[in-house]
């Protein structure tokens, strides 16, 4: 705001010469902002355009705050978190938990009704006795008492009370199918609600893109499973995308891979496929569902998939060859 009058006759000139310099100045500084870092076990990255230099520093942290607040929370390997503290506890007693983890459990056993067991976070009970990284696998025995206690029914939900138990000692529960793409949804809305409006976060294979590449489809690459750069090539705006593949997290032991997408009904790893993709409005559901459909194979993750409004799927099965939901057109046929 101008408080006094300039004193010659050339002072309006400067002062809007000034003005003009200035807006040219912030509109130099818009640029592309991004930051990676390693939380959730996986890689997080954030990506933003921004005109003010300090304010996408600011909010870069803030995604980052929010990703490792969420780690703290349902992280199966933090001793302070409350899902540890569940799976130590909820077959001795009710386990008090916080509103949001609870409502986070309950989304998870809404995807397992409406997959008939496909998505279920008790795959822990068996899924927690590998060690990938180390080739360590239970035996045959340990197997199958394990894959027993796979069954989100005998998870104890009590919602008045806001409490989780086990019916069955040695259960577990974890999270990773679902909680990356929930904590992306979380800092999406914290970029706009302070009004960015071109941004992508990641972590691991969720991704959630606000607005376009500024004037262009932000380009995703789904890579090969099997090591090629990559098989195709999505052009994404306001969209989430999840991609679960048996090259995650695995080894290869006997000619057979073992990988941490366990199929609930054979106690066992999915070997039907090799990647799942899942296109939708929020990560949360494309999370989810991609695992779902992994664990469901080809033709049953396919038909769930059609069934549902707002998704879409690409998948590779254990042949390579890849297939695309109703909605999406085979680039391969035009």
């Amino acid at each position: 705001m101008i408080t006094h009058k300039p004193t010659n006759r050339y002072g309006y000139l400067i002062w809007a010469a000034i003005a003009v310099v200035a807006s040219f100045a912030d509109l130099a500084r818009a640029d592309w902002f991004s930051r990676e870092e390693p939380i959730m076990g996986t890689r997080v990255f954030v990506e933003l355009w921004q005109d003010d230099p300090q304010q996408a520093q600011v909010l870069m942290q803030r995604v980052m705050d929010e990703m490792e607040r969420i780690n703290q929370l349902m992280s199966p390997y933090i001793d302070t978190a409350e899902l540890a503290r569940i799976n130590r506890e909820a077959a001795d007693h009710p386990v008090s938990v916080s509103t949001e983890l609870f409502k986070l459990i309950q989304k998870s056993n809404y995807y397992s009704q409406v997959s008939g067991g496909a998505f279920d976070i008790t795959f822990a009970s068996l899924g927690h006795r590998f060690d990938y990284r180390n080739r360590v696998r239970p035996d045959e025995a340990q197997q199958k008492a394990a894959a027993a206690l796979i069954d989100y029914r005998q998870l104890k939900l009590n919602a008045a009370e806001q409490t989780i138990a086990f019916a069955k000692p040695g259960m577990r529960i974890d999270l990773g199918g679902i909680a990356k793409g929930y904590a992306v949804d979380n800092a999406v809305a914290i970029l706009q609600q302070a009004g960015v409006n071109n941004a992508v976060v990641t972590a691991g294979g969720d991704s959630r893109l606000i607005g376009d590449h500024r004037g262009r489809p932000w380009m995703l690459g789904i890579k090969h499973p099997r090591g090629e750069e990559h098989v195709i090539t999505v052009p994404l705006s306001n969209a989430a995308i999840s991609t679960s593949g048996d090259y995650e997290r695995y080894f290869d032991a006997d000619g057979v891979r073992f990988h941490h997408i366990i199929d609930p009904a054979q106690g066992d790893s999915a070997r039907e496929l090799l990647s799942v993709s899942i296109l939708a409005n929020q990560s949360i559901d494309a999370d989810a569902l991609s695992t779902t459909v992994f664990v469901l194979g080809p033709e049953k993750g396919m038909k769930l998939v059609n069934s549902l409004a707002g998704i879409s799927a690409i998948l590779i099965d254990r042949t390579g060859k890849v297939s695309y939901s109703n909605d999406l057109i085979d680039p391969t046929m035009h």
